[in-house]
């Protein structure tokens, strides 16, 4: 996905503030063992992609004035009560290095598991991502959880997830982290 920002110069609350007042949006690339740049990106761009789930776990192309770099969003401000992005955050990314990201789960198969069919069970998601480390090549889009084969009363954890090659979760005590039950 290609992000378009242009360096700034302006710095403080009141360049930010008239920078949002022209529907941009200040932001800030470090890491990389490069120093930090300033940005500033269209901001109706910007909130359409934000909401979109792959912006938010797949490497980026980052143009800054013509210069292309690859970057991940680390973080993000939004306004109280507003659809107004605040503040981006993007880092870096060094081929090879180990990237920590959290990634999105996507459920399947939760229909048709022996719970739903038979007890009319539902399932009931613990946790939406989780957090992985991996080299940029490996970034997966998405961790697939198969729900298929549990019974009512069952919990599906982490440990029993297969994750792509390359791919480690850092979410502490891995093998306890419950991902999904089936409630009775």
């Amino acid at each position: 996905m290609k992000v378009i920002a242009f360096k700034r110069t302006e710095q403080g609350t009141g360049a930010s503030r008239r920078l949002r007042n022209a529907n941009t949006t200040p932001g800030i690339v470090y890491g990389g063992g490069k120093d930090a740049v300033s940005v500033k990106l269209d901001h109706n761009p910007l909130y359409h992609a934000i909401n979109r789930e792959v912006f938010h776990s797949s490497i980026l192309d980052l143009e800054i004035d013509g210069v292309a770099e690859q970057v991940v969003l680390r973080d993000f401000q939004m306004h109280a009560f507003k659809p107004i992005v605040m503040h981006v955050d993007f880092q870096r990314v060094v081929a090879d290095q180990n990237l920590a990201i959290r990634v999105p789960l996507h459920f399947i198969n939760g229909d048709i598991c022996p719970a739903s069919k038979v007890g009319g069970s539902n399932v009931s998601h613990a946790i939406n991502s989780v957090g992985i480390s991996c080299l940029p090549k490996d970034l997966p889009e998405y961790i697939t959880v198969d729900l298929a084969t549990l019974s009512p009363g069952q919990t599906i954890h982490l440990a029993d997830v297969k994750l792509p090659n390359g791919v480690v979760a850092t979410d502490a005590p891995k093998l306890a982290v419950a991902l999904a039950t089936i409630a009775k």
